[in-house]
């Protein structure tokens, strides 16, 4: 019995091990299946697994405050896309990134705004401020 494993120890997952929800075990077949290097360390499928959960986990935040703000209960593609052009980190990383049914940013060019006036102010006459002295 010194060899057998005993009927009370359960297994458990490299993800319950490492505290994600992204399966790390998955995320290391796919490692070693692609032929990425010929040798993969097991710390490399835990860290690619944590940076993944991490940023599905910051777009769909986003992506929920999105679709809250247009008073929408699902998360539909446009609310996505909204989340990630308004962040200015996930802009830059999915820059060549197309959405699908994600629409446009809403942007309106400056030079179709209409031009600003400058507004003359009297409260700076020295004629007015001259008959206030006593």
């Amino acid at each position: 019995m010194s060899g057998n494993k005993s009927t009370s120890t359960k297994s458990k997952t490299k993800s319950s091990r490492s505290g994600l929800t992204f399966p790390v075990g998955r995320v290391h077949r796919i490692l070693r299946k692609g032929r990425y290097a010929s040798r993969i360390g097991c710390g490399a499928a835990v860290y690619i697994s944590a940076v993944l959960e991490y940023l599905s986990a910051e777009i769909l935040e986003l992506s929920a405050k999105a679709a809250q703000d247009n008073n929408r209960a699902r998360i539909l593609p446009r609310h996505i896309m909204l989340a990630i052009g308004n962040d200015e980190e996930l802009d830059r990383m999915l820059s060549g990134v197309t959405i699908s049914h994600g629409g446009v940013m809403p942007r309106i060019e400056p030079e179709l705004l209409p031009k600003k006036t400058a507004i003359k102010s009297h409260s700076t006459d020295t004629s007015m401020m001259a008959s206030q002295e006593y």
